[in-house]
């Protein structure tokens, strides 16, 4: 058996570090970290009150990403923009709230001509929600001044079509609902991205200088109301309490002239039967009939008796005799 004996290295063999063809995978290794990481970063989460629009080079490449982890070309190939969907936006129309911080105790409302040329302050209050969120993001420049104006075009344009009393008091609600769905159609047309949830008339006042006539005109108004409902009340009191007392004079007299229907049926049957036996027996019909009636005259008359001799005591007669029962 033969041993190879290896010559010990130089001292400048030794400095001269590892071979040539591992320093040249060291560059690619950090390269491919470098890679790996990078791709890395395209990996996105979207949370459930989310969705989120990818473009890709500025342009939309997946307009809509639904909740969940999801991949997409790191940074700046694709770009992820995520937009809260189920929140409510709140928009103040025609002014804006109060606001104690600063000092806003009463904020400005805009001004609106109703259809008999009067002029009222109006403060609406609108909220919506993302409904397309690509459109939302790169379809209007400022989606708060589009809704904006698209609910103040037709909120002027539906007072303008009432008088001042009606838009102070039983068509606001209509108002409300009819300019919720005209602004919606024309967003929907602008393909603004919203959803409109509701338009709220927060406040609806005529000018000061004529607040205090629209406040008696609202209080006569409502005088009014409370009179004609006062009136209704005892209506409805009154008229099924003489609907009852008809009805009940009603019956009353059904059965009064149906007692007077069978008495006088009664009658006519029982002469009918008097007249047949009296012509069966008149003298002895006639006798008996004759009897009855005194029966019935007699005990109610004052009577003078006399004797079978025609002796009268005519003592009696002017005696006090008390009067007869009727």
């Amino acid at each position: 058996m033969s041993f190879a004996v290896s010559e010990p290295l130089t001292l400048h063999e030794a400095s001269a570090g590892p071979p040539q063809a591992v320093r040249r995978w060291q560059p690619r290794r950090i390269a491919g970290a470098a890679g790996l990481l990078w791709l890395m970063t395209g990996i996105y989460i979207v949370t459930p009150e989310q969705q989120a629009v990818v473009t890709r080079f500025g342009a939309v490449s997946d307009p809509r990403v639904y909740p969940g982890i999801h991949f997409a070309l790191p940074w700046p190939v694709d770009q992820v923009t995520k937009v809260k969907v189920n929140q409510l936006q709140r928009l103040v129309v025609g002014g804006d709230l109060p606001d104690p911080v600063i000092g806003r105790e009463q904020p400005l409302a805009a001004q609106f001509l109703t259809g008999d040329q009067n002029i009222i302050y109006m403060r609406v209050v609108v909220q919506y929600s993302v409904a397309v969120p690509a459109d939302f993001l790169f379809r209007t420049g400022d989606v708060t001044k589009t809704i904006g104006g698209v609910v103040e075009s037709e909120l002027a344009r539906r007072v303008a079509r009432r008088g001042v009393d009606a838009v102070l008091t039983t068509e606001r609600v209509a108002i409300q609902e009819e300019v919720l769905g005209a602004a919606q159609v024309r967003l929907d047309e602008y393909r603004a991205g919203v959803q409109l949830s509701t338009i709220n008339m927060e406040n609806v006042a005529p000018p000061p200088e004529a607040a205090d006539a629209f406040r008696d005109v609202a209080s006569a108004r409502a005088d009014t109301s409370r009179i004609v409902d006062e009136a209704r009340g005892y209506a409805n009191d009154l008229i099924p309490r003489a609907r009852g007392e008809a009805m009940q004079l009603t019956q009353s007299a059904e059965a009064y002239r149906q007692s007077k229907i069978n008495e006088a049926t009664g009658d006519a049957a029982r002469f009918t039967a008097v007249a047949a036996e009296y012509a069966k027996a008149a003298g002895v019909t006639g006798e008996r009939l004759y009897l009855e009636t005194m029966e019935q005259i007699l005990p109610r008359m004052r009577k003078l008796i006399v004797d079978a001799d025609g002796n009268v005591d005519l003592s009696i007669i002017n005696r006090a005799d008390p009067a007869p029962k009727p």
